[in-house]
């Protein structure tokens, strides 16, 4: 006789959630910890060999490796800022001294510029990867700096008159008005004009623009720092928003999203009215969708704030995304505010919303308490403007004694 389950349906396989979670995660880490090395780069960090291509801007790639590489828009910049710089190193490679001294250092010194514009192809070019973009920034653009200061060491009188006013001009963005580099530098430059460039002059005017340079990669750290707290608080905040999901899906009768209105025969839940059933307790009418409902009515109303602030964003020349990490963090916010509103209506916490009537009119208010993430939100959005504005701004020297008003 034959078996009767053969004829019946097959049994399904039950895959529990957590198994896939877990695969998911597994082939995530896994594209974060590859690796794959190019043939030559213990060579490029542990040694230091004197490039025989034409530029150091075109490294060659193989093809395979084309669409991976693609260049960003400040990769783009960065190699016509290599390619000019590169130029100008030429041209000092030409000019000879008869003091055989200064043009041994004149010969070591375009070799260390050629160094640190191979270093800075290298990071432009180099397979990107992973949270490595600000390494690779910062990586180019600190070669790129001094690479333009050691130039400025090299040119000739002629070319250090002329670019006396561009020293000027960055120092006076950089430097607070009373710095004695920007005071001495504004002297140079008056007198350089007519006099040519006196003793010392060079030194003063390379002196100055390193430090107009350091200053200049602090307020881009600082910019910096802020978009990484942005992000991190981000992340967290979404994580706990999504473990609260997973909580209400899990254990829906531990967050009872659902209201029990005087003279109704339903319980209004975010996702729908329940029949009131007298057998049943309050939390029984509880669903697994109720805090995932709320929470995606705040995100809605957290979106609506975004398109909002979108009039008051400008661009900014910064390689940070600042406002970028600004506006994405309101997104999770909105979704915690939405829960934890909904949730002190629920506690009859707030006076005369203690019984919401309708599903409706949960998912509304959940909106409404999304959109409220701007009141703690507006603080950060201030902080990022501020930190914008500094880029490229002196600093204000600091008030004198005499004329700080005394407490009282």
């Amino acid at each position: 006789m034959t078996n009767g389950k053969s004829f019946g349906r097959p049994e399904r396989t039950k895959k529990p959630i957590g198994g896939v979670a877990l695969i998911i995660l597994l082939w995530v880490a896994s594209l974060i910890l590859r690796r794959t090395p190019t043939p030559d780069s213990s060579k490029r960090d542990h040694s230091y060999e004197p490039t025989r291509r034409k530029n150091v801007a075109q490294l060659p790639k193989p093809p395979e490796e084309t669409f991976r590489t693609h260049r960003t828009a400040w990769r783009e910049r960065a190699a016509a800022r290599i390619l000019y710089l590169e130029q100008q190193a030429d041209r000092e490679r030409c000019r000879t001294v008869r003091d055989r001294a200064e043009q041994c250092q004149r010969e070591k010194t375009l070799e260390g510029i050629a160094r640190q514009l191979e270093e800075a192809g290298n990071a432009i070019s180099a397979r990107r990867r992973l949270f490595t973009g600000a390494a690779a920034l910062e990586r180019t653009w600190a070669n790129v700096r001094a690479t333009d200061v050691m130039l400025l060491r090299l040119c000739s009188d002629e070319d250090l008159r002329s670019r006396s006013a561009d020293v000027l001009s960055h120092v006076e963005q950089h430097l607070r008005p009373g710095d004695p580099l920007r005071v001495k530098v504004g002297a140079v430059a008056e007198h350089m004009g007519t006099k040519g460039p006196l003793p010392g002059d060079r030194g003063l005017l390379v002196l100055a623009l390193g430090a107009s340079y350091d200053a200049l990669d602090a307020e881009f750290s600082r910019v910096r720092s802020l978009s990484i707290i942005l992000r991190i608080a981000t992340f967290f905040v979404l994580l706990g928003a999504g473990g609260l999901a997973a909580w209400g899906w899990c254990c829906p009768d531990s967050l009872n999203m659902c209201f029990l209105p005087e003279g109704k025969k339903f319980a209004a839940c975010p996702s729908g009215e329940v029949r009131l059933d007298p057998k049943n307790l309050p939390s029984d009418y509880a669903q697994r969708v109720d805090v995932l409902v709320i929470e995606a009515a705040g995100l809605a109303g957290a979106a609506l704030t975004v398109i909002a602030s979108l009039r008051r964003i400008q661009g900014t020349s910064t390689p940070y995304m600042l406002p970028l990490s600004a506006a994405l963090l309101k997104f999770p916010t909105g979704a915690l505010t939405a829960f934890v509103g909904v949730l002190l209506i629920r506690g009859a916490f707030i006076p005369g919303l203690s019984d919401l009537d309708s599903s409706p009119q949960i998912v509304a208010w959940a909106a409404i308490f999304g959109a409220a993430q701007h009141l703690v939100t507006r603080f950060v959005d201030a902080r990022a403007r501020e930190t914008l504005s500094d880029v490229g701004r002196p600093p204000t020297d600091p008030e004198p004694d005499s004329l700080k008003t005394p407490k009282p």
